[in-house]
């Protein structure tokens, strides 16, 4: 693995596991379920460590699916630049990336 990819792995499990350093959307879907599953599944999203080659072939953590009160649900980190307009260069730059959290349900997809 690479400085780089190392870089962005850290940088993507602090942002989620903190909810800080970027933009958090929950989807129409997740947002339907009312606020304790909404509460259950960002405590969910926090928490998740079952990472694997199939699930994360870049060794990035920017994807995950798990199930929460019998839904399954996916999120999704993806790299933007700061005006939100463009992907980012390069994700391992906090001063040029933006990162966006995406949660919903897996049906959303």
């Amino acid at each position: 693995m690479n400085v780089s990819t190392a870089v962005v792995r850290q940088l993507n499990d602090t942002f989620r596991q903190t909810l800080a350093g970027g933009t958090v959307l929950i989807t129409a879907g997740v947002m339907a379920l009312g606020t304790d599953a909404q509460a259950a599944i960002l405590t969910a999203v926090q928490g998740f460590d079952a990472f694997t080659c199939d699930n994360d072939p870049w060794n990035e953590h920017d994807m995950g699916a798990l199930e929460v009160a019998g839904e399954r649900i996916f999120w999704k980190i993806d790299y933007y630049d700061r005006s939100m307009t463009a992907g980012a260069d390069n994700p391992a730059d906090p001063e040029t990336c933006q990162r966006v959290l995406t949660i919903m349900l897996a049906e959303e997809y």
